[in-house]
């Protein structure tokens, strides 16, 4: 999340428009789309501790090549090298934690989350201060903590692999397996779920610090501090959408969680001023809370044998369409239709919220 924060130098500095600003941040969101499949049968396969790894290597790399990009073709290559490495995160995190707290995942799941949104609070920060000396040191500072982290990850977790090959072998067969357990109505209203729900997240972290620079008059630290607000707010929501997931179940514990974010858009045109809009960053950070919910339930829907591979279907299937939304959302921002985007951001998490009531109030 420090590219958003970067994206205002990043443009001056590669000469983008919002729309290819926008195009560089779906690059990111497309090719983590894309390897979340794959993620998925790797980590059913070989083990998280080895998929996690890899995944943190593959970041570490690309944070550097695109600090050392010299042109705007090998910045967007780098950056697409970001999402592949961030691609093999999300589902190993997740089977690891279901098969570690099988009777705790919303919890555990939560405050997993939480601790993430802490580094998405604290890092755009530092980035924001240190974009004043250039974007390269803004984002340079990262390689050394990846680095550190990679090292922890394969010391902590342990060496699982799946003895059973059928379960896990890249195959047709089992692709049509996959598929056919998948598509089963709860399936695909949660997927519908996700991708409505990823494109509005992906889209508003791409562009809020940006809309608070050139819309609101935000210096470019103002901007950070509100754009890792949102984050801060999350430390708490997620664990707690977690709790509430174990206990009243989804489709009592989403509408509240999503229900701050809906009003939050609907607000955010209209306020102006550093504590009004931290407030109203607030609001809308209580949609993040939906992670530790929505993932928790399908973890405990997929079959278990399918469930590393399948996870990574939904979500790739869901992410890839999402990530559409940053450059689309920055052609209609370039137009000067900023504030209708946001308002637009608002239905959609309505829409979500009523899909949410499609859902059984227990997984069978």
């Amino acid at each position: 999340m420090i590219y958003p924060v970067l994206l205002p130098s990043l443009s001056e500095s590669f000469d983008l428009t919002l729309t290819t600003a926008g195009l560089l941040v779906t690059l990111i969101w497309v090719t983590y789309a894309i390897g979340q499949v794959p993620s998925g049968v790797l980590a059913d396969r070989y083990g998280e501790r080895t998929i996690l790894t890899t995944g943190l290597v593959i970041v570490t790399v690309a944070v550097s090549l695109v600090v050392l990009a010299p042109t705007t073709w090998s910045l967007f290559a780098a950056t697409g090298l970001i999402g592949v490495g961030l691609s093999l995160y999300p589902v190993a995190r997740i089977t690891a934690l279901s098969d570690l707290y099988p009777d705790r995942i919303g919890r555990v799941l939560g405050i997993t989350m939480a601790a993430g949104d802490t580094g998405q609070t604290v890092l755009p920060l530092i980035a924001g201060i240190l974009i004043g000396l250039t974007w390269q040191v803004g984002l340079v500072f990262v390689v050394p903590l990846l680095v550190v982290v990679a090292i922890a990850v394969w010391q902590v977790l342990p060496s699982t692999v799946s003895s059973n090959t059928a379960r896990t072998e890249l195959s047709l067969q089992r692709a049509r397996t996959v598929l056919r357990e998948l598509y089963h109505p709860t399936l695909v209203i949660m997927a519908i779920i996700l991708f409505l729900y990823i494109g509005v997240l992906q889209t508003f972290s791409a562009f809020y610090p940006t809309y608070l620079i050139h819309d609101k008059g935000f210096s470019s630290t103002a901007a950070s501090a509100l754009f890792s607000l949102f984050f801060a707010f999350g430390i708490a929501a997620k664990p707690l959408a977690g709790v509430a997931y174990d206990v009243i179940g989804i489709r009592r514990s989403l509408p509240i969680v999503l229900g701050g974010a809906i009003i939050g858009f609907a607000l955010l045109p209209f306020l102006n001023g550093f504590w009004l809009l931290a407030g109203d960053t607030a609001l809308i950070s209580s949609m993040l809370g939906s992670g530790a919910i929505t993932q928790s339930y399908l973890s405990e829907t997929i079959p278990p044998e399918i469930e590393g591979t399948g996870l990574g279907a939904v979500r790739s299937s869901a992410s890839l369409l999402a990530s559409t939304g940053p450059v689309l959302f920055g052609a209609i921002a370039e137009r000067g239709f900023f504030d209708e985007g946001y308002l637009s951001l608002a239905l959609l998490m309505a829409l979500v919220t009523l899909l949410t009531l499609r859902l059984p109030s227990e997984t069978e």
